[in-house]
């Protein structure tokens, strides 16, 4: 009897179904409201809920997140809110380590995301066509209190980047000790992962609350790997040399980190309080490149370095390890109070992320027996300090059915950006590059001082947010919010949303928005050189993504067909419209449709493959790896976008004489369209940008509670997508099919302090389509699926509270 089979029948035995998903819509079975469905995103009223809401919301709560096995709070969302996808990008540098995530199909950084109400800063990393967005790795899960996800358009509410939406992270304020320790791995026997944590509250004297929570991961790398045919035919024809096998590893990276967080309030007066919370986050991670064989041009012999053979260092070629150290931290503090019919609310934050990226086993032919095998490339950092005064006023009035909700505001924000080089045989042009040897690091070049620097902008912000019962049965908001930018100048937005109750029970809900993203100081200056396997020659190719602003722009607009420009702030107009039940019986629903309108995206430019004139103008400009670039790209406000859905949820309560019964299901509907600029007329980018996330998604999950048992489960839905090759010299499209995948779980309170779980994802270890077009590099299964293709996976964990 194989561990899968036997898994498998484990599973079954124990459970039919997986975690409680935690989309809440309920209330009392009174009708009263419940305060654990009390909302604090997306309004500035005190009692809004999600029944009360105009605008579409989820709350997942603690517990959801903490079933989940995966220590990331992406994969944790993503498994919860179909319209929330993560990919994982094994061999996209960084982002095999800040992974991007896309809520209704927009990039990542058009959700803005917030802790305990407060924005949060971006992570160093430009990903995706430059996207910047936060990482919500670096969040200790074990901390969370509930998380909030408003889909809907609220740059006139919290600004720029609210253009999908707002995540909303609560912090954990409650008294008392507890702590888990949880072990996980996949069914192939890789990927082994121990996770542990624990947490501390207390009560300040009947005055506030303290809690402090750290968390620790280590998890070990994943590999769904084929020899490549390369690998094979030259071990054929040299059998004297020995070849790993695979040579190269895809699939997740080595990771560890420490995660701490803390949250606290007290109250100086009958009527102020201050506040203090943050987050810190260490770790590290280690990766696979591509496989550089024997044969290919980083192995010639130069006349500079005669005596130097590659063979000598790496006789069965070599794939090069990728590694970062990274820290992240965030401190949030203020004073807030009321007076009469006047809350308020002043506030600062500091924030960064850092990173430090590391080559190992690797070399810079450039530099011949002069180079290193180890190398410091660099690092990124991405430093935030925000100021906020906030005020809310109830004026009472007879001229309406309820107050009229002030709400009015300022913020102050500055945001620095810092590039510093690396070692410098990392980006060091050597004798040998004459002979067209390659420079730098080989795999990842190392940043050059002139790619370094500080770069920064500040923006000032006010707004102002009224929301009102009109009638007993139509409730209005209207907000507007102007915002100016040292870099780019101004930018004014504005919402509009109502509410109509067509009964107790049932209610319509609408909201028109314009939204805005600023372009950051790393999207506007950073430079950065890459390389990537042609799947074709299995030649590594060089690409330089260069600033708009920079020499290399003025190289190419020297063009006829060439016209680089600085970067705008994408400009959104968002429209949703919906309906929502909330039954007395346990069943509520809600359906909601939404469009979202881009302009001005940003985007990679078009690849100019550079003319042998080009390339000697950037080696007169000392650029790195400038005589083996092939091309150079920018980012561009490229085109724009329309993204029309649909999302419906669907859950049931009952109460049964042996426990209780819930079932949720979730469906989300979402497809974009290129509709101008030059990626519509780009037929690699306008099918990434149309096809590369599945248009239809869906989650049924399930939890049957009984005594000191519950029984979980849940099945998650994703339908077709495309992916591409990422050739140098054009694309081959893929289609992939639907994929399901289920998951099911057991959860045993042992007593009133120990409860264990066992919980399976993937029970059926059901794995998509194979890449065909990726085969001749080893890979199996596209690095660019939007959900987990490592297989089935188990998890045991052993929680205790005191």
């Amino acid at each position: 009897m194989n561990a899968k089979f036997t898994l498998s029948a484990c599973a079954i035995a124990l459970a039919t179904i997986m975690q409680p998903h935690a989309m809440a819509q309920t209330q009392g079975a009174s009708g009263e409201k419940d305060v654990e469905n009390v909302i604090v995103t997306g309004t500035r009223q005190s009692n809004r809920t999600v029944f009360d809401s105009m605008a579409p919301i989820d709350l997942i709560s603690g517990d959801a997140i903490n079933s989940t096995t995966s220590e990331d709070l992406s994969d944790s969302v993503a498994q919860l809110v179909p319209s929330f996808k993560v990919q994982r990008l094994p061999m996209a540098d960084g982002q095999v380590f800040v992974r991007p995530a896309s809520l209704r199909g927009l990039s990542s950084d058009h959700t803005l995301v917030l802790v305990n109400g407060k924005r949060l800063h971006r992570s160093a990393l430009l990903g995706s066509n430059g996207a910047q967005s936060a990482d919500l790795a670096t969040i200790p899960t074990y901390a969370i209190k509930r998380i909030e996800v408003l889909r809907d358009g609220a740059s006139a509410q919290y600004g720029s980047d609210a253009i999908a939406g707002v995540i909303n992270i609560i912090l954990d304020d409650k008294e008392g000790y507890k702590a888990y320790s949880q072990f996980s791995q996949y069914y192939e026997g890789d990927g082994a992962a121990w996770r542990a944590g624990g947490k501390a509250g207390w009560s300040l004297n009947d005055k506030g609350y303290l809690s402090f929570t750290a968390e620790y991961y280590d998890a070990d790398r994943t590999s769904r790997s084929r020899q490549r045919a390369d690998a094979i035919a030259y071990q054929e024809a040299n059998p004297e040399v020995t070849l790993r096998n695979p040579v190269q590893d895809w699939g997740q990276p080595d990771r560890e980190a420490m995660r701490f967080a803390f949250n606290s309030q007290y109250d100086i007066s009958q009527n102020a309080a201050v506040y203090l919370f943050g987050t810190y986050n260490e770790g590290e991670g280690l990766s696979d490149f591509n496989w550089r064989n024997p044969t290919s041009a980083v192995y010639n012999q130069s006349t500079v370095y005669p005596d130097f053979d590659l063979n000598d260092i790496y006789p069965g070629g070599f794939a090069p390890h990728f590694g970062q150290e990274d820290s992240d931290y965030a401190v949030y503090g203020g004073v807030k109070g009321d007076h009469g019919n006047l809350s308020w609310d002043v506030s600062a934050s500091v924030g960064g992320n850092a990173i430090d990226y590391f080559m190992s086993n690797t070399i810079n032919a450039s530099l011949g027996s002069d180079s290193p095998t180890d190398f410091y490339a660099g690092s990124l950092e991405q430093d935030e300090v925000t100021i906020n005064a906030d005020g809310v006023y109830i004026i009472e009035s007879d001229s309406v059915y309820g107050d009229i909700n002030v709400a009015f505001g300022t913020e102050y924000r500055e945001e620095t950006y810092t590039v510093s080089p690396g070692d410098e045989a990392s980006y060091a042009v050597g004798p040998a590059a004459s002979e067209g040897l390659a420079s730098g690091s080989n795999g990842f070049f190392g940043f050059s001082p002139s790619q370094s620097g500080e770069f920064s902008q500040d923006s000032y912000a006010v707004y102002l947010d009224v929301e009102s019962e009109i009638t007993d049965a139509l409730t209005l908001g209207v907000a507007g919010r102007y915002e100016d930018y040292s870099v780019f100048g101004d930018s004014t937005n504005g919402k509009i949303s109502a509410r109509y109750a067509l009964s107790e029970n049932l209610a319509l809900r609408s909201t028109y928005s314009t939204g805005f993203r600023a372009p950051t100081p790393g999207q506007l200056f950073s430079e950065r050189v890459s390389q990537g396997l042609d799947t074709n020659t299995l030649e590594v190719f060089t690409r330089g993504r260069y600033s708009p602003e920079g020499a290399i722009a003025d190289i190419i607009n020297l063009r006829d067909d060439a016209d680089i420009a600085s970067l705008e702030p994408e400009k959104s107009d968002n429209i949703s419209l919906g309906i929502t039940y909330q039954g007395n019986n346990g069943l509520s629903a809600s359906l909601d449709f939404y469009r979202v309108e881009i302009e001005d995206r940003f985007g990679t430019s078009s690849t100019f493959t550079l003319t042998d004139e080009e390339r000697q103008s950037l080696i007169d400009l000392d650029v790195t790896g400038a005589e083996s670039i092939t091309g150079v790209n920018f980012y561009q406000n490229d085109f724009d976008t329309r993204t029309t859905g649909l999302d419906a949820i669907v859950s049931q309560l009952w109460k049964l004489d042996s426990g209780s019964l819930n079932v949720v299901l979730a469906y989300n509907y979402n497809k974009t369209e290129v509709v101008g600029g030059n990626v519509a007329q780009n037929e690699t980018q306008r099918t990434l940008f149309e096809d590369r996330l599945p248009t239809n998604s869906a989650n049924i999950s399930a939890t049957y509670s009984t005594g000191d048992w519950s029984y979980n489960g849940r099945v998650r839905y994703y339908g077709t997508w495309t992916d591409s090759s990422g050739n140098s010299d054009g694309d081959i499209f893929q289609e992939f099919g639907a994929e399901a995948f289920v998951d099911v779980g057991v959860t045993w309170q042992v007593s009133d302090t120990i409860k264990l779980s066992a919980n399976i994802e993937n029970l059926f270890d059901a794995y998509p389509d194979e890449a065909t077009y990726q085969a001749s590099r080893g890979l199996i299964y596209s690095r660019n699926a939007p959900y987990d293709t490592d297989g089935g996976s188990y998890s045991l964990r052993i929680d205790a509270s005191f």
